[in-house]
């Protein structure tokens, strides 16, 4: 393997890593839901458009009024697929959350089919079954960290957020002509101006270890890992980007169950490993090399949202 397909490679799988421990900075944070999704737009928004600046796209950009207000649009799905993705964490486990949220590629197809009136075929009906029936299992099965059963609460604010997620993804099919680190930008910058009043009601820790796992979660797990993931997502087979993609539920999952005492139950871990499969399994008829959109946490190969 060259050096120019090794980087790529290795700039991918280090952003599916961080993605998995996302779930973990959060927790620790302390901050409600809000609060945190506040943090990671202002802090990772601000270093994206520093990034932008520095590279002289921002300066450059002259949006239509269509494309600034689809990018608002997106943004908005983008926080709101973040506050509930972070708030059910705590109803649920790291685990069970990620692995829900990884319905979201079925969901687009979904929405394309809807809107854009985009063939489904009936691999993906059958693959959507396998991974709502799987979805189905965890909630029967799945336990939290306390030992007792998860509250279903969570399991349907990780769906919800996976919907929004696939809102997102459904505009940003909308503006593939933008620059993916750009529009990562605007949505954050969008994020943080939303959320802001909300910090009345729930503001931000008032411990400096709260704050400093904000700052990390804006600076590792959203500047830095999208620069790395717009950096390698065109250089990488899709075949190549699916099974790496398969790091970031992993790492999740082993994360819930080396730091928060997280065990699946083996009807838990098959409706796990079905949804997995059925979610990020590549589809048939894409050819290798087909540049696709980030997973951050098992996005869809469409250009350019950010999770």
């Amino acid at each position: 393997m060259t050096n120019s397909e090794t980087r790529p490679l290795l700039q991918w799988s280090a952003a599916m890593a961080m993605s998995g421990t996302i779930g973990a900075v959060v927790l620790e944070s302390g901050a409600a839901a809000p609060a945190v999704a506040f943090a990671r737009c202002f802090v990772g928004g601000t270093l994206l458009v520093l990034w932008c600046l520095s590279r002289g796209w921002l300066q450059a950009w002259r949006p239509s009024r269509r494309d600034l207000g689809l990018a608002v649009l997106g943004g908005l799905f983008l926080v709101g697929n973040w506050v509930l993705l972070f708030a059910s964490y705590a109803l649920s486990s790291i685990s069970v959350s990620t692995v829900v949220y990884h319905t979201q590629p079925l969901i687009l197809v979904g929405l394309a089919a809807a809107f854009l009136g985009e063939k489904v075929a009936k691999s993906h009906l059958a693959r959507a079954a396998i991974a709502f029936g799987g979805v189905a299992l965890i909630s029967l099965s799945a336990h939290g960290e306390d030992g007792k059963p998860v509250q279903l609460a969570g399991i349907g604010l990780a769906l919800g957020a996976a919907v929004l997620y696939a809102g997102a993804s459904f505009v940003a099919k909308q503006l593939k002509h933008i620059r993916p680190h750009l529009l990562a930008a605007v949505q954050t910058t969008v994020g943080a101006l939303v959320l802001a009043p909300v910090l009345l009601v729930t503001p931000l820790p008032s411990t400096t270890s709260g704050l400093l796992w904000l700052v990390l979660l804006g600076t590792v797990h959203t500047a830095l890992m999208y620069v790395l993931m717009y950096a390698s997502i065109g250089k990488l087979p899709t075949t190549t980007v699916a099974l790496l993609s398969y790091l970031y539920p992993v790492v999740a999952v082993l994360v819930d169950i080396a730091f928060y005492g997280h065990r699946p139950s083996w009807p838990e871990a098959v409706g796990m490993l079905a949804v997995l499969a059925a979610a990020l399994a590549p589809q048939r008829g894409r050819k290798s090399g087909v540049p696709q959109q980030p997973r951050e946490a098992g996005a869809v190969p469409e250009p350019a949202a950010c999770k």
